[in-house]
C-alpha cells in the first residue's frame, strides 16, 4: 500500500466452512454426495464427492472448493443432496421398496439401509417425521417430504472458518497493476510480487502450488 499499490481486502480460502445446525456427527464422513450453494433459487455452485462433519460445522473436499466460492458471496443457501445418484422419483421407488419390505418396523430402524444411522435423527427432524412412527402409517405427504429432505438437506451457514486454518487466502496485491510475464511492478521498477501475497488463489488440485511456482519463476529468470 505505501508503494501505492491496491491491495485487496484477504479472505480464507480452501477452508471449512461453521453451521448453525445443532447436530453432533463430528467425524462422520459422506461419500458420493452433493454440496449446492444457491442464491434468490439459482444454483451458484455445485460440488460432488466426500465431505466430513467436524465439530464446527463440515469440511473435506467438496467443501474446501465450495469455500472458496461463496468467501465474498452474502445471502446465500447450502443444501446438501444426501442421494445425488437418485432423482426424486426413483428415490421415492427405492423407499417405497423398504417400506413394503419393511411395514411394521420404525421409520427410524428401516431408513438405515438408506443413510447413515447417526444422520437419520437429523433428517427425520427435518423432514417433519417421527422416526418412532410405523411404516405403514406413514402417508405420501409424509414420503414427498423425506424424500424432499434427503435431495434438499438444509445446513445453516454461520460462517468460514478462521483463516489461520484456511489451506489458501484470496485477496492480496491486485493483478492489475503487475506485469503478468515478469511480476514486477508497474508503478514502480524493480519491486515484484510473487505467489499468494497477489490477488490468486485456485481451486484444490494442486493449482495454488503452481500459481507460486510459476509467478517465482518468472520474476526469477527477469529480476
Amino acid at each position: 500500500k505505501d508503494f501505492g499499490h491496491k491491495v485487496i481486502d484477504q479472505v480464507p480460502g480452501l477452508i471449512g466452512i461453521n453451521l448453525k445446525n445443532n447436530f453432533s456427527l463430528a467425524g462422520l464422513t459422506l461419500k458420493n454426495v452433493e454440496l449446492k450453494i444457491l442464491k434468490d433459487k439459482k444454483i451458484l455452485s455445485r460440488e460432488f464427492g466426500e465431505m466430513l462433519f467436524t465439530h464446527r460445522g463440515i469440511s473435506g473436499p467438496i467443501v474446501l472448493t465450495t469455500s472458496s466460492k461463496i468467501n465474498r458471496l452474502k445471502d446465500f443457501e447450502i443444501y446438501l443432496d444426501l442421494k445425488p445418484a437418485l432423482d426424486p422419483e426413483k428415490l421415492d421407488a427405492r423407499i417405497l421398496r423398504d417400506f413394503h419390505e419393511n411395514q411394521n418396523k420404525n421409520l427410524e430402524n428401516v431408513m438405515k439401509s438408506l443413510l447413515p444411522r447417526d444422520l437419520i435423527i437429523y433428517v427425520l427432524e427435518s423432514a417433519g417425521i417421527s422416526g418412532d412412527k410405523k411404516v405403514n402409517q406413514i402417508t405420501k405427504e409424509d414420503r414427498e417430504s423425506l424424500v424432499r429432505t434427503i435431495k434438499n438437506f438444509s445446513l445453516k451457514f454461520d460462517s468460514l472458518d478462521d483463516i489461520d486454518r484456511a489451506i489458501v487466502t484470496s485477496g492480496g496485491v491486485d493483478v492489475k497493476d503487475i506485469d503478468p510475464k515478469t511480476m514486477e511492478s508497474k508503478k514502480v521498477k524493480g519491486l515484484y510480487f510473487i505467489g499468494e501475497v497477489l490477488d490468486l488463489d485456485g481451486l484444490t488440485g494442486g493449482f495454488n502450488i503452481q500459481i507460486a511456482n510459476s509467478t517465482g519463476y518468472s520474476c526469477g529468470i527477469n529480476l
